[in-house]
């Protein structure tokens, strides 16, 4: 045995010097090469190159990179999908075809859902320990994103963020609980993530980075709120809930995001409740126009004239006049925008339109929404001096002959 060792020191010597010796060789054979360069260049004949000191070492250094001086942007005009939309292939090749004859440009997709599951699988660890991916919609997610750059269409990833029945189930210690210490749940049931909590913070970013990673140029971060629905008043949110206000927990998440991603390259945006654009307050949920405008780069307030109480703005029925609900929603946001005073960039506006029919209001109370609905609010955006506009569909029939192309 010592034989061996005694025979195998001096061999692993040898090698080392061997190495030594080429790299010794490599380097003096770029030297050279640099010197005849530098010699022959005229760019260098006002400088004394005897005074240059070369570090062929620094050849071998890879540095960090960012994304960020790439960031890809893109004048929106966007329809949203499901995963279970563009994993069916039939009705995901149909939906690419209409892109291409319409003015629509990008694609919402969700890649974390209303119940917290994920569209594709994911590595992110807790997603796996919270069992988020255990069944997905789209197996080879690789494809979907081939076949979204070669049609030149730009995609937004779309992320529920504090509703989250999956983890916050999972993880009683990350969800919202009750002043009896279980986990509170909304009207309908659902549980949801702390927002005051930062290790929640880190879930979501972790799901933003892989999407960003898969290619995602966009980040839009949905229900990035407190709950505003079932009995509220019996929520304890800890000690966190009595230093810090809802609407600077909600900014503060979406600044933490964008620092966070911001190597990613990609644009950081979030789903706001309509009425923000006009209530001086943040309504009890965390969202607070002035606090959110330099806070992320997009905002995208849902302005669906269904979703608005009768005789708002002076409409006796909201549904029946979107361009009216739209406008003043639009451009309210948009002087309250111009008008804060910030040396920080801000949000552009970029609203979610209405392209469905809200029959569930009850007869008298809605109109069935088509060509001339759809036209109305798009033009409405316009007029309020904004250049970009989603629409939203849950099942995703949008109506495609208020977008063909003139």
């Amino acid at each position: 045995m010592n034989f061996k060792k005694e025979k195998f020191i001096p061999i692993v010597i040898i090698g080392i010097l061997v190495i030594a010796l080429l790299l010794s060789h490599n380097t003096k054979e770029i030297d050279m090469v640099t010197e005849k360069i530098l010699a022959h260049s005229n760019a260098w004949v006002d400088y004394d190159l005897s005074e240059v000191q070369l570090h062929q070492g620094d050849n071998f250094i890879q540095p960090e990179v960012s994304w960020e001086p790439y960031k890809v942007t893109e004048k929106v005009k966007g329809i949203f999908m499901t995963g279970h939309s563009v994993g069916l292939t039939e009705r995901f090749n149909r939906t690419i075809d209409l892109t291409k004859q319409s003015v629509v440009n990008a694609w919402v997709i969700d890649v974390k859902d209303d119940y917290g599951t994920m569209t594709y699988r994911s590595s992110v660890p807790m997603v796996k320990e919270v069992g988020a991916d255990s069944s997905v919609k789209v197996r080879d997610f690789h494809l979907i994103m081939e076949a979204l750059r070669e049609n030149d269409i730009y995609p937004i990833a779309r992320i529920v963020s504090f509703k989250d029945k999956q983890a916050a189930t999972a993880r009683p210690d990350l969800a919202i609980k009750s002043n009896t210490g279980a986990v509170w749940r909304d009207r309908k049931g659902d549980a949801w993530l702390n927002p005051y909590n930062r290790e929640t913070w880190d879930y979501l970013v972790d799901i933003a980075r892989e999407a960003a990673e898969k290619g995602f140029k966009d980040i839009q971060f949905d229900y990035v709120r407190f709950p505003t629905d079932g009995n509220r008043a019996i929520i304890d949110y800890g000690e966190a809930g009595k230093k810090e206000t809802m609407a600077e927990a909600i900014a503060a998440f979406l600044e933490y995001a964008r620092e966070e991603l911001k190597e990613h390259g990609v644009i950081i945006s979030a789903d706001i409740f309509g009425l923000v654009t006009t209530v001086s307050d943040d309504m009890r949920l965390g969202q607070h126009l002035e606090t959110l405008v330099p806070a992320t780069d997009v905002l995208l307030p849902m302005v669906y004239p269904s979703h608005y109480a009768l005789g708002t703005y002076g409409v006796a029925i909201p549904d029946k006049d979107p361009y009216t609900i739209v406008y003043t929603s639009m451009n309210t946001a948009r002087e309250r925008a111009e008008a804060l005073e910030t040396d920080r960039p801000k949000a552009i506006l970029r609203p979610w339109l209405q392209d469905f029919t809200a029959s569930y209001l009850g007869a008298g109370l809605y109109k069935r929404y088509g060509k001339a609905e759809i036209e109305a609010q798009i033009k409405a955006t316009y007029d309020a001096g904004l250049e970009e506009w989603v629409l939203w569909n849950a099942s995703n029939r949008y109506t495609w002959e208020a977008l063909m192309e003139n």
